[in-house]
């Protein structure tokens, strides 16, 4: 189904930009628009991957992310040299999230990784969204968008910083706890 008068009505966006809008004012929007099936599909989605919806936009988001979660996971425990512990295999399907994993894990500032990372979601829903811009594909997409860019916003490089240096001082204390 196309949704023409929704999509041209929206503005364009673009990644580390204010959000033009919040995700809430989108639903309430495109809930008018989207018949009942979509509607309630851009309701339930989200930047956590869940169950697959037979949707092709979506099940692919949450596959990558969920690939990209458990790169992030195997990296961690490398760094944190706790490589013994059982971690589910990432697909081989989505070798990008496994090099943006390793990108972040590298860069010295958590906020510089979060940046990568979401960058890279950004990329990755972009994609999947296929050739037909007024496609139901590209208002999950630009929800999803909207929540990279929301989530952008409450980076706070202080209190970020602070959460760093305890979670890290708890790490290097803990290290030899096997817990």
């Amino acid at each position: 189904m196309a949704y023409y008068y929704l999509m041209a009505q929206l503005p364009y966006l673009v990644y580390e930009q204010k959000p033009p809008m919040s995700s809430v004012e989108f639903l309430d929007l495109a809930r008018s628009l989207l018949n009942r099936n979509d509607a309630s599909l851009v309701e339930c989605l989200s930047l956590d991957p869940k169950a697959d919806t037979g949707i092709k936009f979506i099940d692919n988001w949450y596959d990558w992310e969920r690939d990209l979660r458990l790169y992030l996971a195997k990296q961690r425990m490398i760094k944190l040299k706790r490589e013994n512990l059982n971690v589910a295999e990432p697909s081989a399907f989505h070798l990008e999230a496994s090099a943006t994993a390793s990108k972040a894990i590298d860069e010295n500032s958590p906020l510089e990784g979060e940046i990568i990372i979401d960058k890279a979601r950004w990329n990755a829903i972009e994609s999947f969204i296929g050739n037909d811009y007024f496609d139901r594909s590209n208002v999950f997409a630009y929800y999803l968008k909207l929540l990279l860019l929301e989530r952008r916003q409450l980076f706070d490089v202080e209190k970020g910083f602070a959460e760093y240096k305890s979670l890290y001082t708890y790490c290097v204390q803990n290290a030899g706890d096997p817990k």
